[in-house]
């Protein structure tokens, strides 16, 4: 196994891709394969092997969650990036539920936060931050200064140790950091690996097609009104 996995987490419209196409540019193709899992339509895939010529994959997850397909699928891609000789598998999440990390113990974790996302936003993509190596925060050149300091504030209070990269992405302004942070990296010695973190609880009725509403009507994890808050404290 020669391979390095780059897990590329965030939310929608954060600019994951246009992270993915400087971390291509400034790698080379030629040492890139790229999964893409999603729910419903991507294209990402299609872009990027149209405009570098490298090995792509999609996997649509459907009625299961993204990243838990993500992490259903996680080997086999490893396995397939292996035999093509690549030596980065670049990862990118649907990045819709902000609760559940792709992150593997072995991999380099980036979140990918937009700064026009409001100030508030780190707080509310807690463990996504908590669990990655690198926070990369884009659009940088739509805020002021103010705001990107308070910004990064707010990332420092999920994870006050992670490295923080500004970037306009579009661009490739201020990537410098998170490259030499991927040149680095040591090869997987297998394509078994484990999350970082722990996944939500289980499943509830709701997502096994029980259609009433009302915690009444379930069984399992439910959750009245009135119940107190379960809040993420991180790892």
């Amino acid at each position: 196994m020669n391979v390095r996995l780059i897990a590329i987490a965030g939310p929608p419209s954060a600019g994951k891709t246009a992270v993915v196409k400087q971390i291509i540019r400034n790698l080379g193709p030629a040492k890139i394969a790229y999964l893409k899992i999603d729910v419903v339509q991507a294209w990402e895939d299609e872009e990027l092997a149209a405009e570098f010529g490298i090995p792509t994959k999609k996997v649509y997850s459907g009625d299961m969650c993204p990243d838990h397909m993500g992490i259903m699928v996680i080997r086999d891609a490893l396995l397939w990036a292996d035999k093509l000789g690549a030596e980065y598998l670049l990862y990118e999440s649907a990045g819709l539920c902000l609760r559940c990390t792709p992150y593997t113990v072995n991999s380099l974790g980036i979140c990918v936060l937009s700064a026009v996302s409001g100030t508030h936003a780190p707080l509310k993509m807690a463990p996504m931050i908590a669990l990655a190596d690198v926070a990369v925060v884009t659009k940088i050149d739509l805020v002021s200064q103010a705001e990107k300091e308070v910004f990064r504030e707010g990332i420092r209070q999920v994870a006050p140790k992670i490295d923080i990269v500004e970037t306009n992405a579009i661009q490739g302004t201020g990537m410098r950091y998170l490259m030499q942070v991927i040149e680095q990296m040591e090869p997987a010695k297998s394509e078994k690996d484990t999350l970082r973190g722990v996944p939500p609880l289980g499943v509830c009725t709701i997502c096994i097609g029980k259609k009433e509403t009302g915690w009444q009507e379930h069984f399992g994890v439910i959750r009245p009104l009135a119940a107190p808050d379960n809040l993420y404290r991180g790892e």
